[in-house]
């Protein structure tokens, strides 16, 4: 297994600080308002990182937060005239149900929050303080940026670099303009907390580290995120807990590329972004998943209509295929297994495994499954023996597991009132009543849907 390490900026073989197992901390959103789908990105993709290493045998521990103390959550809570709490279970059940629409919870993660860990926040704090990297000032607290030697190694920059785009702030109190907040003292209307520095609230950054050492109590195999976050706030992370712990943070960090909307970058302020939940009141989950998997993560993705109409049309290609087997395993007989058949798909699988173990190249292994589709659409027919048939339903549930799709059956979203019609139509069919089948199918049409005469009868889809 070999994974682009942000940190080093090459590709490097995987090996874990413990045999067997893995730790995994994800950067989750923070939840003032809705997912957007640049947001569902690092979830889809580091969701996939976290089933291929159970696919390969690991006992994975997976931890993604959710930042519910934060400028955005204060305002939009003073805004409703409402508490922060109100606020963010609000949106993390907002995130919750569109992670379970994406099929992200069909493994558990831990969900840690930093109203949860404030008393290990201000503890990590402290302990900053009295090793000397950090400082209070007038009830704030700073971390010194120029006391760590190597400050600036997973984003590349340097002191100089930095100290040219230093701006001092109005009435800023800090020892150095490049140092950054830890702890902030409150200000009028705004919620807080009582620290041995004033009564405020954490810095952004203190959170994800202060997790970490109290959940994984140290170093973690893989640290993952938007590349967004590389500087400041991974850069950050590193520097409050190795100063603080004399180790390393994480052995590798992973950063997932951005998503545009018709080759914009994605932004709240331009406008062009797209609520998650939105497109998963359209769409399934499966449809969303495949656009995103069907680039490579550290590459951008541009979300636009086209690209989302050929992801469907993939996975239409993919489930079909995999129904076809279901219906031809129904009535396969019992014959020996044809070693032909089983070579062939076993070459898949270690394609397959290969393209996942280099650097998660799902694009690749959305090839090994096509591959396989092709094989048993060729291949595999009614005069197939069961077993042969087994093993390609097999490998396509070993997709399932890893890439989360195929799971979902054509028939998931549609109402009672549609497959009413679906029957009827079919029975009209059958009876040689085309005038009535052609009205049902207009019908079915005009509700959104396309319609398929097949030879095990009337399949429709959303449009």
């Amino acid at each position: 297994m070999k994974l682009y390490n942000s940190l080093t900026n090459k590709k490097e073989e995987f090996r874990p600080i413990e045999e067997g197992k893995v730790s995994i901390y994800a950067c989750g959103p923070t939840v003032y308002n809705d997912m957007h789908v640049g947001n569902v990105r690092p979830q889809v993709v580091f969701d996939v990182l976290r089933r291929f290493f159970i696919y390969l045998g690991y006992d994975v521990k997976y931890v993604s937060n959710f930042t519910d103390v934060d400028d955005k959550i204060i305002n939009k809570a003073n805004e409703e005239n409402t508490t922060i709490d109100v606020i963010s279970k609000r949106y993390i059940k907002s995130v919750e149900d569109d992670l379970k629409a994406l099929h992200v919870y069909d493994y558990p993660i831990i969900h840690p929050t930093c109203t949860e860990h404030m008393d290990d926040i201000i503890e990590f704090i402290d302990g900053l303080i009295k090793k000397g990297f950090a400082y209070e000032s007038n009830g704030d607290v700073y971390f010194r940026v120029r006391k760590l030697k190597d400050y600036g190694k997973l984003s590349n920059r340097n002191i100089e670099d930095l100290e040219v785009g230093a701006r001092i702030e109005k009435n800023e109190i800090k020892e150095d303009p490049l140092d950054f907040t830890l702890w902030k003292k409150k200000k009028e209307g705004e919620v807080y907390w009582d620290s041995p520095w004033s009564e405020g609230r954490p810095g952004w950054h203190i959170e994800c580290s202060t997790m970490i050492k109290s959940i994984f109590g140290g170093t973690i195999d893989i640290h993952c995120g938007g590349e967004d976050l590389k500087f400041p706030h991974h850069e950050n992370e590193i520097a409050q807990s190795e100063a603080l712990m004399d180790k390393p943070l994480a052995h590798y960090w992973l950063h997932n590329g951005m998503i545009n909307i018709e080759n914009v970058k994605m932004s709240k302020s331009l406008g062009n972004f797209l609520y998650a939940k939105d497109f998963l009141e359209k769409e399934s989950g499966e449809v969303l998943r495949f656009f995103i998997l069907n680039a490579h993560y550290r590459k951008p993705l541009n979300f636009n209509a086209e690209a989302i109409e050929a992801a469907k049309t993939s996975l239409r290609r993919l489930k079909n295929s995999k129904k076809r087997l279901t219906e031809l395993l129904e009535n396969a007989e019992d014959k020996p297994v044809n070693d032909e058949i089983s070579k062939k798909i076993g070459e898949i699988r270690e394609s397959f495994k290969a393209h996942m173990g280099d650097d998660l190249n799902t694009p690749d292994a959305f090839s090994d499954m096509f591959a396989l589709s092709k094989f048993a659409n060729s291949a595999l027919d009614e005069n197939s023996s069961k077993g042969s048939i087994e093993e390609a339903l097999k490998l396509f549930g070993e997709f399932t597991e890893v890439l989360g799709i195929l799971q979902e059956d054509e028939e998931s979203g549609i109402d009672s009132e549609v497959k009413e019609l679906i029957q009827k139509r079919d029975e009209a069919r059958k009876n040689k009543d085309y005038k009535l089948s052609d009205e049902i199918r207009d019908r079915l049409t005009e509700m959104g849907y396309i319609v398929k005469d097949t030879p095990n009868g009337t399949e429709v889809e959303k449009k």
